[in-house]
């Protein structure tokens, strides 16, 4: 039959073809289509037959046509026919469908609907021809029967779809029905409809499949919809990570655990979906937008939904090869400081901690994508590339470069742009050890910024460096090329960014021997540079390198360099601890630093620094290096025994014109002789059995010659006087001229020789009497140039005069030398140490010079002297030093000592301040050694395990000596009050209250302490009044809001300073004692005012979060329980601020700063009102909410308490000043030259102080305005608390008015009319000035 139709066919006779058509039933047709495709041969030419023989125009040819699609439809989709076969097939019906009339397409259209109901679309290929039908029908005019009605072809398809999206979807046809609908022209609600279906399929369908049906969608979003996808994709994506996360922190029971999803295939998955994302961007920018714009909106709401690990993976890939990447970076760079801030600010108030228990930190975030991107998302690493520089670019230090002072490693950083900056190198460190193809390239650019930002601090990039090259030093070895490219540029670098670099890159010079030549070149050259600078970097080079590189036999040290791991092991290693070739090479080292102790004093005293440390690492150097030191102290020492002075002071300066410079610094050449002979002796001893005769001969040749010089130098400095110097009270000493400059240069070596020679003489006394009477004579010589100093710095009042010269004694000595001073009970001491103990100035010397040592570590972050940049051993020894000063404190009262005190700080004074800087100095550089540093404290405890030291019992035991301390003061008769000690006894006590817990007992019962001290002490000295309300407030906010105690702080003020209307008498409600008439105003007025406005701020931040939150409820007619807690917190703080303000503004307060904040903070208050009111606003917009009674009531309050008195205290301001100008106008009629000036000061002074008045009526104004506003919107008479305004336009005094005129007519006599006008036109005046102003505001 088949061939009968397609010859009829082919023969051009339509009538006999439709007759052999007709003769066929429905199932004969359908069976030999489906056996002519099987079979493969002609399919489509049958069709074109039948098709033929079936014209439109008839109706049994419609129906032959729709059971011949009827037909095909399955057989297409049931997977029996080759892919090729079902093409031609599908190709031929599309064509044809636009042939049918418009009821055939619809039941066609209505058989598609039930296919895809039915699931079963195998290949979905039939999709194709279903998308032509709902083309062809969309563009029909005709009326088409739907049910019972009827609808035209538009309206048809849309019911269509409709009712296709509201039906269940076979899960594995999803993907195709997503492509058809690209097919077909939806309008914008359609579209809308289909996508979030498709969307709603996502959690039906394996992992697997989801890929390639997002990028069907994101196609689709080529028609509209784009936000929709988007959210869709990144909610989904969100949840399932945020489930996987649930799982890893909650393991499920076994046979659950199957069901889950393997972490590696999701993090596959959503790495290629972001690829599937960013190519489409590339097509269509208009996608990119959409992705920022949503996530900007999406952040102001809800910062967790909108920066998840995800999203943020997805905009670092697009940001890549993107013109969206400064826009992303800065979008990213703005989310991390506004969550840092947010952070900062939770952690700073209770009160916020308590509405918002959790709280999102971006960081971790942006650290999370890292690590997902180790699963093969190569398209995001250049991302958190760029991201990670720019972070550290944008916020770098803006500190100048001192030390490790500038660093941001200190403890937590407190500035959010430290916290970006930090959060930069994280980013690039944890990349570095994920990904090793981007390796060399964060190594070039870490080192390329080292070079080009020479000018501005790098200690960032260089900490960053050292981090990598410890996590994987073979990698520099790939590099070695851009790493000698560095060295090249050495000499151009400063000298601590040389220091820096070069022991950031230190175990690399072990591995790699070319990289170690190349740089021994460099610093050769260097040596002979004519830059100082150059010279300097070459000497701190050389110097690492000693330390380094260890010849055979030297004492392992407790601080050698960084281990190298086995996996560091190269070809060339035997080469590097080839000792032969090391001690070779170090001696050639030497030969060249030999030649920098003929240059400038600042090349001499960095290698007089360092070679102690050089000793320390590498003993067998021991013998070179003393006999260099040894040949350089001859150059200056004189050795006849009775020589005075016993050296040469003229050869360590040099003329240069009128200038004179220092050349050897002598003190520092000593100091580094002693600490090498201490360090020697220790270790002879120690391994004196195992050295070669000859050899020890010749070393004991130079110990001795030591010892004897020492020895002899202590001796004749001793019996020295000033004038052997050439100093003494009469010599000039001003920096002004050459002999002064000289003077000064000799008595700070002098002094320095002294220092020196007193720690070695005690250390080598071994508690011998007459070593410390020694130690004391030295100290004399000493003491007698220190006063001359201080002397002459007085008078000249110069800066350089007034800093005192940096103590040569070493950390380590100085806690020894305090522990003997103060803490030796030893019966065999008692004698020898009686001697140092019986001259208070050696006691007071040593304190300060403890103190000098803590200030430098606290700034510097290291000591001068051996170990001082060994950040454990200065632990030990502040820990030792801090022992010393607490029982020297606690034991012996400042009031004890200071009546047999002569001048300048007692002991006592001297040692609180040193515990004051020591505590600061642990909180922030040994924040994680906290607990074992109060343990060492603690002498009672003994040793306790330290795994369960408790930080805040221990820090509360000290708390508590110090809370005694203050009681004692404040206590104390008026003559035996000292401000400085309470003071500082106020800021200790500040500094230790961080250590504890906020939750703790110990917290709550340190803040109810010290709300008692301010009870019950009317302190009157303003500086300790203004330590202990500040130790107060920043204890207070941490335990709950301080709105209820400042309201108290109020009262007293208005209590205290009396009412604005002298005729009301202020009820006298005395909550603090400290409060009273010398510290109400300005001091603790201003201080209230201050924590007022911290409280605004909290109050305005939570203003926006309540806006923010609203605009993203999902039902807005209820508000979640979250934006109640708020609001309601909200209008409570505001409620208590308005009657702490209902004080403020009813109190006398003098003209001033008090005036002028409090004026400030009322404009402040009232614009945070308005932008409440304009919340409440949007919100009865959106819902048909009424406001709730709490908001009622604030507005009520503000009507009553506020405005009015507003207004009173705007005319009582402006009366103070028009009164002060009416005097300064008298004053001048009297002196006329004189006073010009001082009354345009006061002129001046007055419009300054009443600029802040038009502020506040335009404020006013405008938090009324919205008020009507929202009266309007719900339908509640919020006006009803309103006063009217005070008209500032013009105002008649009746009072006022009956005076003047009282005063006119009595003076009429004295014939003086001029003044009355005069003075009633400046009162004028004054009162029309503000209507001007608002004029302008309008």
């Amino acid at each position: 039959m088949a061939q009968r139709i397609l010859s009829l066919a082919a023969e051009e006779s339509p009538e006999r073809l439709q007759e052999a058509l007709q003769s066929l039933g429905e199932a004969e047709l359908g069976e030999m289509v489906t056996r002519q495709a099987l079979k493969g041969r002609e399919t489509a030419a049958l069709l074109r037959g039948i098709f033929k023989g079936s014209p439109c125009s008839q109706r049994s040819g419609v129906l032959r046509r729709l059971q011949v699609y009827k037909h095909c439809v399955p057989l297409v989709e049931s997977g029996d026919l080759h892919l090729g076969k079902v093409s031609e097939i599908i190709g031929l019906l599309m064509l044809e469908a636009r042939q049918l009339p418009g009821h055939a397409l619809a039941e066609l259209a209505n058989l598609f609907v039930d296919v895809i109901k039915g699931g079963s679309l195998s290949n979905g290929k039939s999709l194709e021809l279903f998308s032509t039908v709902l083309t062809v029908l969309a563009s029909l005019k005709e009326s088409l029967a739907y049910g019972k009605g009827e609808l035209n072809g538009e309206e048809f398809k849309k019911q269509l779809i409709n009712t296709l999206c509201s039906s269940k979807w076979d899960p594995q046809c999803v993907i195709h029905l997503a492509n058809m609908f690209r097919d077909i022209p939806l309008s914008g609600e359609e579209l809308q409809f289909v996508v979030e279906k498709v969307l709603r399929m996502f959690s039906k369908l394996d992992l697997q499949e989801i890929p390639p049906l997002v990028y069907q969608l994101l196609l689709l979003s080529a028609k509209g919809s784009k936000k929709t996808v988007l959210e869709g994709i990144i909610s989904f994506f969100n949840q399932l990570d945020k489930g996987q996360k649930e799982e890893q922190r909650v393991p499920q029971s076994a046979d659950l655990e199957v069901a889950t999803m393997p972490l590696d295939q999701l993090r596959h998955v959503e790495g290629t979906v972001i690829l599937h994302i960013v190519s489409v961007i590339n097509l269509d920018q208009d996608l990119g937008e959409e992705l920022i714009r949503h996530l900007k909106t999406e952040q102001q709401k809800d910062p967790g939904r909108a920066l998840c690990p995800f999203s943020v993976a997805l905009l670092l890939s697009v940001a890549v090869k993107h013109r969206l990447q400064e826009q992303i970076f800065d979008f990213l760079k703005t989310s991390i400081t506004r969550s840092c801030k947010d952070l900062q600010f939770l952690q700073a108030s209770k009160f916020l901690q308590d509405l918002f228990p959790q709280q999102y930190d971006v960081s971790a975030v942006i650290l999370e994508v890292v690590k997902n991107s180790a699963f093969g998302w190569d398209h995001v690493t250049q991302g958190l590339v760029d991201l990670g520089f720019s972070l550290m670019e944008s916020y770098e230090p803006k500190k100048p470069f001192g030390g490790k002072a500038a660093d941001t490693s200190y403890g937590l950083s407190k500035m959010p742009a430290q916290q970006a900056c930090k959060l930069g190198a994280s980013i690039l460190l944890e990349t570095f050890k994920v990904h090793e193809p981007i390796r060399s390239e964060i190594l070039e650019q870490v080192l390329n910024r080292v070079l080009t930002k020479a000018a501005s601090p790098v200690t960032h990039f260089i900490e960053l460096l050292s981090n990598i090259v410890v996590s994987a030093p073979l990698v520099l070895q790939t590099s070695s090329s851009k790493v000698t490219e560095t060295f090249d540029n050495l000499s151009f670098l400063p000298i601590d960014t040389v220091q820096g670099l070069l022991r950031a890159v230190q175990p690399l010079l072990k591995v790699s021997m070319s990289v170690r030549d190349s740089l021994i070149l460099v610093l050769q050259k260097a040596i002979f540079s004519r830059q100082l600078d150059a010279r300097k970097a070459a000497v701190a080079g050389f110097l690492l390198l000693l330390r380094n590189f260890k010849v055979l036999g030297s004492l392992s040290s407790s601080q050698c360099s960084q281990a190298i791991g086995a996996t560091q092991i190269q070809a060339d290693v035997h080469a590097c601890y080839n000792s032969a070739a090391n001690e070779a090479f170090c001696l050639e080292i030497l030969g060249s630093l030999r030649r920098c102790l003929s240059q400038q004093a600042d090349v001499r005293l960095m290698l007089y620094e360092g070679f102690y440390d050089v000793l320390r690492r590498n003993s067998q150097l021991a013998s070179s290096i003393m006999e260099t030191l040894l040949s350089q102290i001859k150059q200056y020492y004189l050795p006849q025994p009775d020589l005075l002075p016993p050296l040469k002071l003229e050869g360590c300066i040099m003329a240069q014109g009128d200038q004179i410079f220092l050349q050897e610094p002598l003190a520092h050449l000593l100091c580094c002789i002693q600490h090498c002979l201490a360090w020697y002796k220790s270790t002879v001893n120690l391994c004196q059995g195992s050295e070669d005769d000859d050899e020890e001969e010749e070393d004991v040749g130079f110990e001795q010659n030591f010892e004897e010089m020492l020895e002899s130098v202590t001796r004749r400095m001793i019996k020295s006087e000033l004038e052997d110097f050439e100093l003494d009270k009469s010599a000039d000493f001003s920096l002004s001229s050459g002999v002064g400059v000289k003077n000064n240069i000799y008595a700070i070596q002098v002094m320095g020789i002294c220092e020196v020679l007193i720690e070695y003489n005690f250390n080598i006394g071994n508690f011998s009497k007459n070593k410390f009477e020694d130690v004391l004579g030295l100290f004399t010589c000493y003491n007698k140039l220190s006063e001359i100093l201080k002397e002459k710095a007085g008078k000249n009042k110069s800066a350089l005069g007034n800093k005192t010269a940096r103590s040569f004694l070493s950390m380590g000595f100085v806690s020894t030398l305090l522990t003997a001073l103060f803490r030796d009970n030893a019966q065999s001491h008692e004698e020898s140490l009686a001697v140092l103990r019986s001259s208070t100035e050696f006691l007071r010397y040593a304190v300060s010079v403890a103190l000098q040592k803590v200030q430098q570590l606290e700034e510097t972050g290291q000591t001068d002297g051996p170990d001082g940049q060994n950040l454990e051993k200065m632990f030990q020894n502040l820990c030792k030093i801090t022992q010393v000063l607490l029982w020297r404190y606690t034991s012996i009262p400042t009031v004890v000592e200071e009546s047999g005190k002569k001048k300048g700080k007692s002991i006592s004074l001297l040692c609180l301040e040193g515990l004051l800087r020591i505590f600061n100095t642990v909180q922030i550089l040994y924040t994680a050694r906290i607990p074992q540093f109060l343990q060492a404290l603690d002498i009672t405890d003994g040793d306790a395990e330290e795994t369960d030291i408790n930080v805040t019992e221990k820090a509360a035991f000290q708390i508590r000596q110090f809370q005694r301390s203050l009681v004692n003061q404040l206590s104390s008769a008026e003559d035996d009050f000292n401000a400085k000690e309470t003071q500082s006894l106020i800021t200790v006590l500040s500094t230790l209250s961080k250590l504890l817990d906020p939750a703790s007992q110990q917290f709550l019962q340190f803040l109810t302490w010290t709300v008692k001290v301010c009870k019950e002490n009317a302190l009157e000295d303003i500086s300790c009044c203004k330590g202990l309300l500040s130790l107060l407030f920043s204890v207070h906010v941490l335990y709950k809001s301080p709105v209820s105690l400042l309201r108290e702080l109020a009262q007293d003020i208005h209590a205290c300073l009396g009412d604005i209307d002298q005729d009301i008498e202020v009820e006298s409600r005395c909550h603090f004692a400290i409060v009273n008439a010398k510290t109400a105003a300005p001091t603790v007025c201003l201080l209230v005012l201050g924590q007022v406005d911290k409280v605004l701020e909290e109050v305005d931040w939570l203003i926006k979060k309540l806006t923010s939150l609203g605009s993203n409820t999902s039902d807005p007619s209820q508000p979640s329980n979250q934006t109640q807690a708020l609001e309601k917190g909200v209008i409570l703080q505001l409620g208590t601020l308005l009657t702490v303000y209902h004080e403020l503004v009813q109190t006398a307060l003098p003209a001033g700063s008090c005036v002028d904040t409090l004026l400030r903070s009322l404009s402040k208050t009232y614009t945070i009102l308005t932008s409440l009111i304009k919340h409440y606003i949007q919100a009865c917009r959106s819902t048909s909410n009424t406001i709730p009674g709490r908001l009622e009531k604030l507005v009520k309050l503000s009507g009553s308490h506020l405005t009015p008195q507003c207004y009173s205290f705007i005319t009582y301001v402006q009366n103070i000043h028009s009164e002060s100008l009416s005097f300064m106008e008298e004053k001048k009629k009297k002196k006329k030259e004189d006073e010009a000036a001082a009354v345009s000061t006061v002129m001046a002074k007055v419009l300054r102080e009443t600029k802040p008045i038009p502020n506040l009526i335009f404020a006013i104004e405008q938090y009324e305005k919205f008020l009507i506003h929202l009266s309007k919107k719900s339908k509640v008479n919020l006006m009803q608390y309103m006063k009217l305004s005070t008209s500032r336009d013009f105002r008649i005094n009746a009072s006022m008015l009956d005076s003047a005129l009282q005063e006119h007519n009595t003076e009429d006599a004295e014939n003086e009319p001029h003044n009355d006008q005069s003075s009633a036109a400046e009162h004028t005046d004054e009162n029309q000035e503000p209507k001007k102003k608002r004029r302008r505001k309008k």
